[in-house]
């Protein structure tokens, strides 16, 4: 099976056995297969006459096939052919979430010294997709604006060719699609024919897919399909290519064939940018005394200001408070405080240290001697140490009790590795991101 139209091939076939080949072509000679996503058959019906008589007739015995071809339960969805071309609009917008990604466009991105590249670099991909700068990487601390900038990508790009197919996706989303066909046995082929046929692939957090070898084999025949057709390509990513220590050499070298584009954090006045536009958004105007202030003791990145204005509105809508600097004194200071404070718990981080190694938390704390389980158990026990203030005692007692000179050696160990392979740095460094992503 190779895609849609092939299961609907092998679909009718099936039905060989309890339908005539009359009755076939009759109710199913001009259907067409529109799509085979994860769970679900999308097919497309000439007359609504025709679809009220398969819905009513015809679907279940269209859901066994399916069920007997698949081993699992697979839905029929039935579209008139207005209802089909919808269907496409909506499965090939930047984020098929919603409208949320509307309001990410380059006339809302603020524009300031540490960005001004990135965003330059950005509108010329959209004006010009397939062009020189394929593909462009954009790489950058969170928060910064990388993903409004891919949004703003596929927004003006949809806008200027209303006919491109545009496939905005998470490298952690096409990692778990990936895993869930290959467990589920279904041919690999519509999984590629979906991200290979498109004009404008965006790719957000690519760095997840360093050290996942189906999703780097798969990433790197997708990136040479698109690029070959001279289709545009986006990536997104926390570091630079020569950083993503534990992707393969020949990705890598891909990623850094096209145009790498930084974002730094704001500077003071891209900062105080920020604060007027956020505020203007909301509604409310912030005094001069209340941006300098701001903008002077929040300096990471674009969501903590965001959280400042949203904390500024609620004071001033439940509280009946003026925005002057008193109220935005407290509001900052339990932002800051909160930050200032924050010691994950050990929980925590085993957490996500059972997601990067795909292991169940349980298996990370127990006492399974297997060599990938034992890594990820000595890397727990070392950022639980270099993120919180528990003693070796404390850390023994989240792993089943063990001994405080049992934990001193799995970090000692976890200390060596990261001296002898640079990958373990890395490995270090994202799961540590992780964790403040989590907070």
């Amino acid at each position: 099976m190779r895609s849609a139209a092939d299961v609907w091939e092998k679909v009718k076939s099936l039905m060989e056995g309890s339908m005539t080949a009359v009755s076939i072509d009759t109710w199913f000679g001009d259907v067409e297969a529109v799509a085979l996503e994860d769970t679900r058959l999308v097919l497309c019906v000439p007359t609504d006459f025709k679809r009220n008589i398969i819905r009513t007739r015809f679907q279940s015995g269209v859901e066994a096939a399916l069920k007997e071809l698949f081993s699992f339960d697979v839905d029929v969805a039935l579209l008139l052919p207005e209802e089909r071309d919808a269907y496409a609009a909506q499965s090939s917008a930047p984020n098929p979430g919603g409208g949320e990604a509307e309001k990410y466009t380059f006339e809302r991105f603020v524009v300031g010294s540490t960005n001004k590249f990135a965003f330059t670099a950005a509108q010329k991909v959209a004006d010009e997709p397939g062009g020189a700068y394929n593909p462009l990487f954009i790489y950058g601390q969170s928060g910064l604006g990388k993903t409004h900038l891919l949004h703003a990508i596929a927004n003006r790009v949809s806008r200027n060719h209303p006919g491109y197919r545009i496939l905005y996706i998470q490298s952690e989303d096409f990692v778990n699609e990936l895993i869930g066909n290959l467990r589920r046995g279904i041919d690999m082929q519509g999984f590629r024919d979906k991200y290979r046929n498109v004009d404008l692939f965006l790719m957000d957090d690519v760095q997840f897919i360093a050290g996942k070898d189906s999703s780097e084999e798969e990433l790197f025949h997708t990136f040479n399909t698109l690029y070959e057709q001279k289709k545009q390509i986006v990536f997104t990513s926390d570091r630079p290519p020569h950083e993503m220590l534990r992707l393969e050499q020949r990705l890598r070298t891909r990623f850094e064939q096209g145009l790498p584009a930084d974002i730094q954090p704001p500077d003071y006045e891209t900062r105080v940018a920020l604060l007027k536009n956020k505020a203007l958004e909301r509604g409310i105007s912030l005094p001069e005394p209340v941006l300098s202030y701001v903008a002077e003791n929040i300096t990471s990145n674009v969501r903590q200001i965001e959280g400042v204005v949203n904390k500024i509105m609620a004071f001033q809508e439940l509280m009946g408070a003026q925005v002057d600097i008193e109220t935005t004194i407290r509001a900052v200071r339990d932002i800051l405080k909160a930050k200032e404070n924050f010691l994950p718990s050990a929980d925590t981080i085993i957490q996500e240290v059972a997601r990067f190694y795909e292991l169940d938390a349980s298996a990370v704390t127990g006492q399974s001697q297997n060599k990938e389980i034992s890594t990820a158990r000595n890397v727990a026990m070392y950022i639980i140490r270099e993120m919180t203030q528990l003693s070796l005692a404390e850390i023994g007692q989240q792993f089943g009790g063990r001994h405080h000179s049992t934990v001193l050696n799995s970090i000692n160990r976890v200390e060596k590795m990261m001296k002898d392979k640079p990958e373990m740095s890395e490995i270090i460094r994202d799961i540590t991101n992780a964790v403040n992503s989590a907070y």
